[in-house]
C-alpha cells in the first residue's frame, strides 16, 4: 500500500466503487482527481457527495481529458468502464500504473483467494462459503461487488489476520485482469446471453469468462455444477483437482465411481470429498431451488477446504440468506418472516412465492411503473398466496389485476402493511415482503425499503 502514498491518482467512474477508491487513497494522503464521461447534471447526487470530501477532490465530467490521464501516477477504473478506453491505452503507453478496481485489490492481496464465478448465484455462494469459514473459526473477507469491492480488503484494520478472501468474479471484471491466481474457483453456470455493452460477441464473452480456469495448477481446486457444465470439455480437462456438485443423485446418474463431489440422495446431502459426509436438510432457513443449488456449491467448496462437518451443517441449518433476497428474518409465534425487497418485478415475485410450501401472506406494491403488467401473474399468485397485502403507488392497479384473489387487502402505509399482515397470520404462515415493484415511491432504493421492513418486523 505504501507505494501509492502521496501519488497523483485518477479514478475513472464515480459510482459506489469510485467512492470506496477515494476513501482508500485518501488514507494514503494522495492527490485525487475523478473523471466520468457522464455530464455533471446526470451526477447531481454524486457531485454533492464529492464536494463534502476533505481534502477536496478535483473533478472532470462530461469528457475524458488526455491531460488528466497523463498527469496521474496511478489510474484506477471501475468495472463498468471499457478497459480499452483510448485514454487508458494512452496512460499505459506512457508508463502509468493502470488498474481496474478489482485488479488493484488483487495486487494488494496476499491471502488465499476463493473466486466464485458463473452467471447466477455468485453472491449467495460466496456468502455461504464465508459464513461456513467463520463457523469453523476462520477470519474471512467476502466481497467483489460494488457494495463491497475487493479494495475494501486492503482497508481492513485486521487484514493481516484474514485467513481467506472470498470474491465474486464476473466476466466484466476478468477483462485485462493479469496475475490473478485464486487457490479455488467455484463455477455455478454460464448463461446463454452475454452483456452486449461490454463484449462484442458470445465468443469473446466465453473466452474471457473461462480464462480463469487456465490460471489453475494441480495444487488448485475447481468446483463445478455437474447439472449444467458436465458436458463442457473445458471443465472436464482442467489442469487441477476438480469436484462436482449436483441436485441429482450421483448413484442414480451412474457416475458415483467416476467423480468426486457433492450430491443430493435419499433426502440428504452427501459429499465424498476426502471422506464421506452426510448433511440433513429438514430445518433449512433458505428456500427455493436456486438457493439449494447454491448450497451444494458452497458445501463442495467447504469440504474441499477441509472444514468441519459441524460448521457445514450449521450453514445448512442457519444460513439466513442474502440481505433483501428471500432473507430469513425471524420466527414469531409460529410465523416466519422473510425479506425479499430486491424482487422489483412480477416474475421474480412469483418465483419467490412458488418457493414456499407453507401458506404465504404476501406484502407487495411500490412505485407504479406503466411498463409493469400484473394481469398475466394473477392465476399464479392466487395459487401460491393465502393473503395479499398491497401498499404504495401501485396498489390500486395491482388490486384490479388480482381481482380473482379471495383475500386481497389495500392499506394506507408501509408500517400498516406489516402490522396488518401479522394480525392476519396464524401459526405456520410465512409473511414475506416481495414487492414486485421498484421502491422509489416511498424509499431511495430496495435496500432502504428492505432495511425498514426488517426494523418494523423486529419491533413487532
Amino acid at each position: 500500500m505504501e507505494r501509492f502514498r502521496n501519488k497523483n491518482i485518477l479514478i475513472v467512474g464515480i459510482g459506489k466503487t469510485g467512492f470506496k477508491l477515494i476513501n482508500f487513497f485518501n488514507r494514503l494522503e494522495c492527490n485525487i482527481r475523478v473523471t466520468d464521461i457522464k455530464p455533471i447534471f446526470d451526477l447531481n447526487k454524486a457531485v454533492k457527495k464529492l464536494r463534502k470530501i476533505k481534502p477536496a477532490v478535483e473533478m472532470t465530467f462530461g469528457e475524458h481529458l488526455d491531460d488528466d490521464f497523463l498527469n496521474a501516477d496511478v489510474v484506477v477504473y471501475s468495472s463498468a468502464v471499457d478497459p480499452n478506453l483510448p485514454q487508458l491505452e494512452l496512460a499505459r503507453r506512457e508508463g502509468k500504473q493502470v488498474y481496474s478496481e478489482f485488479a488493484l485489490g488483487n495486487t494488494l492481496c496476499r491471502k488465499p483467494i476463493i473466486a466464485v464465478c458463473g452467471s447466477h448465484g455468485r453472491t449467495t455462494v460466496a456468502h455461504m462459503i464465508g459464513f461456513t469459514l467463520r463457523q469453523d473459526g476462520k477470519n474471512v473477507f467476502v466481497g467483489g461487488t460494488s457494495d463491497s469491492p475487493f479494495i475494501e480488503y486492503s482497508m481492513l484494520p485486521n487484514k493481516d489476520e484474514i485467513d481467506y478472501v472470498v470474491v465474486e468474479v464476473s466476466a466484466v471484471q476478468m477483462r485485462k485482469l493479469d496475475d490473478f491466481h485464486p487457490k479455488m474457483v467455484v463455477f455455478t453456470d454460464i448463461a446463454d446471453t452475454y452483456p452486449q455493452n461490454h463484449f462484442t460477441s458470445m465468443g469473446e464473452y466465453m473466452e474471457t469468462k473461462l480464462s480463469i480456469i487456465k490460471t489453475l495448477s494441480p495444487d488448485d481446486t475447481l468446483i463445478v455444477n455437474f447439472d449444467k457444465l458436465a458436458n463442457n470439455s473445458f471443465f472436464r480437462n482442467a489442469n487441477c483437482q476438480t469436484y462436482w456438485y449436483s441436485r441429482r443423485s450421483f448413484v442414480k446418474l451412474g457416475v458415483m465411481e467416476e467423480i468426486q463431489g457433492t450430491h443430493f440422495h435419499d433426502r440428504r446431502i452427501h459429499s465424498n470429498i476426502s471422506y464421506h459426509s452426510e448433511f440433513t436438510v429438514k430445518k433449512m432457513r433458505i428456500i427455493g431451488q436456486n438457493n439449494r443449488e447454491n448450497l451444494l456449491a458452497a458445501i463442495t467448496a467447504c469440504k474441499a477446504l477441509d472444514l468441519s462437518d459441524e460448521a457445514i451443517q450449521t450453514c445448512v441449518t442457519k444460513f439466513p440468506g442474502i440481505p433483501h433476497r428471500i432473507e430469513f428474518l425471524m420466527e414469531k409465534n409460529g410465523v416466519n418472516f422473510y425479506n425479499d425487497s430486491k424482487a422489483t418485478d412480477m416474475k421474480t415475485l412469483c418465483e419467490t412465492t412458488k418457493s414456499f410450501k407453507t401458506p404465504v401472506i404476501l406484502i407487495a406494491g411500490g412505485k407504479d411503473m406503466e411498463e409493469l403488467e400484473y394481469e398475466q401473474f394473477s392465476d399464479e399468485l392466487c395459487s401460491t398466496t393465502r393473503i395479499i397485502v398491497l401498499v404504495g403507488e401501485a396498489k390500486e392497479r395491482m388490486n384490479r389485476a388480482l381481482g380473482e384473489h379471495p383475500q386481497t387487502f389495500i392499506v394506507g402505509s408501509f408500517e400498516e402493511s406489516v402490522l396488518f399482515a401479522y394480525q392476519k397470520s396464524r401459526t405456520g404462515d410465512t409473511i414475506i415482503l416481495s414487492p414486485g415493484n421498484p421502491a422509489t415511491d416511498f424509499f431511495r432504493d430496495y435496500e432502504e425499503r428492505g432495511n425498514y421492513f426488517k426494523k418494523l418486523v423486529y419491533q413487532l
